[in-house]
């Protein structure tokens, strides 16, 4: 499984998942659907997209990754996981089918929420990209809407090295004549949008970050971004397809996203004295986001309990967080995670003071017991790391 072990478990091909669909007898077919593509942002923005039309009365399946603590997260309907029976039977009956065309993980997880989606008779699905966009395998659907948050570098083995050659593997959900909502600032990758999706005809909506983004649960000033657009997409959404979502629905929705879709981890509160957040921040642009956040909090001492999968550029993450920080380095319990004797070294490079615990729950309780009543702890580095501290 990609969550588990990585690039190994992605296909980049969607030639399996055609198959799968086929055999399924196409079930993304049955429901209309938003699909939501970027670096960063775009599962945030699937959550409010779904929390929103919630509150507008719809039955709204919501396709995401990675999960944090149970598989199911990942194909929910009005906020609540799918049943473990239909895990089990929908494995049951389509295990010869999978094994005989070797099905990745991410092909069957999709299969899987398609038809999971078909059955329940949802009326909106809000599909996220696992990873890039063109040959991803949720990009075998049509939807009312293509969604591109925000483009930064990583999964860089795959998708490229450069942000115009990742920008254009995200460009790939654009479809021909489907309107197309961008949130990424920068103009040079902008262009390239606009470019791709005047190519096939398809409309081309930028969201305008002068907006006043509404109030929202998630409180950390990045998803103000996020905020604006899912809310440029809902009004789309309303004008083109008579969707009935008015200003109050989007209010509510946009104030109980948590709540109505159970999304956890990022910049999530556990407690105030002293402050505890989680957040998976996991690349150069999220810690970022994550420290400029952080930033804007008053305490005294900061506490970072950090871990990294061994695929990400460590050391140019570790370069971003506070030096007069004390951190506890620790490991996830995937093979993806990086091991803290690794982990160490970069920490030892740039002379920064820590210990290292190896089990998560064990680091967050120390950091936990070191931190005053003034002080803040941060939990972050990984979705994994995150995952077993909830």
């Amino acid at each position: 499984m990609y969550q588990k072990v990585g690039k190994v478990a992605y296909k980049a091909d969607l030639s399996n998942i055609q198959k799968l669909d086929k055999h399924l007898k196409h079930p993304h077919l049955s429901f209309p659907s938003i699909h939501v593509a970027g670096t960063n942002g775009k599962g945030s923005t699937c959550h409010i997209l779904a929390s929103v039309l919630q509150e507008a009365g719809y039955k709204v399946g919501l396709y995401t990754s990675p999960h944090l603590r149970d598989f199911r997260e990942r194909i929910k309907i009005n906020g609540k996981p799918c049943e473990k029976q239909f895990v089990v039977d929908f494995i049951s009956l389509n295990k010869d089918f999978f094994e005989s065309n070797q099905l990745s993980f991410f092909e069957m997880t999709v299969g899987m929420a398609f038809q999971y989606f078909k059955e329940r008779q949802v009326d909106i699905g809000i599909i996220e990209v696992g990873l890039g966009g063109r040959l991803d395998s949720t990009n075998i659907i049509t939807p009312l809407i293509s969604v591109i948050t925000s483009i930064d570098k990583d999964h860089t083995a795959i998708l490229g090295n450069t942000l115009p050659k990742i920008a254009m593997e995200k460009a790939g959900i654009i479809k021909p004549n489907v309107p197309v909502v961008v949130g990424e600032r920068r103009s040079l990758l902008r262009s390239r949008f606009r470019e791709s999706a005047q190519n096939i005809n398809a409309s081309y909506h930028q969201v305008n970050h002068k907006l006043k983004a509404p109030v929202s649960d998630l409180s950390a000033w990045y998803q103000k971004d996020n905020l604006r657009t899912a809310v440029t997409t809902l009004k789309l959404l309303d004008t083109l397809y008579a969707f009935n979502i008015d200003e109050n629905h989007i209010k509510k929705g946009c104030n109980k996203v948590s709540i109505n879709t159970s999304f956890y981890g990022r910049y999530t509160k556990l407690s105030t004295h002293p402050l505890v957040i989680a957040d998976t921040a996991h690349n150069v642009a999220g810690v970022k986001a994550l420290m400029k956040q952080i930033n804007k909090e008053q305490f005294d001492k900061l506490y970072i309990v950090i871990g990294m999968v061994s695929d990400k550029d460590a050391l140019k993450v570790i370069k971003l967080l506070p030096p007069t920080a004390y951190y506890i380095l620790t490991q996830a319990t995937v093979s993806r995670a990086m091991p803290v004797e690794v982990l160490s070294k970069y920490f030892e490079e740039l002379n920064r003071s820590f210990e290292v615990i190896n089990d998560v729950k064990t680091a967050k309780k120390v950091a936990i017991e070191k931190a005053q009543e003034g002080d803040a702890v941060i939990v972050t580095g990984s979705t994994f790391v995150v995952a077993e501290i909830f």
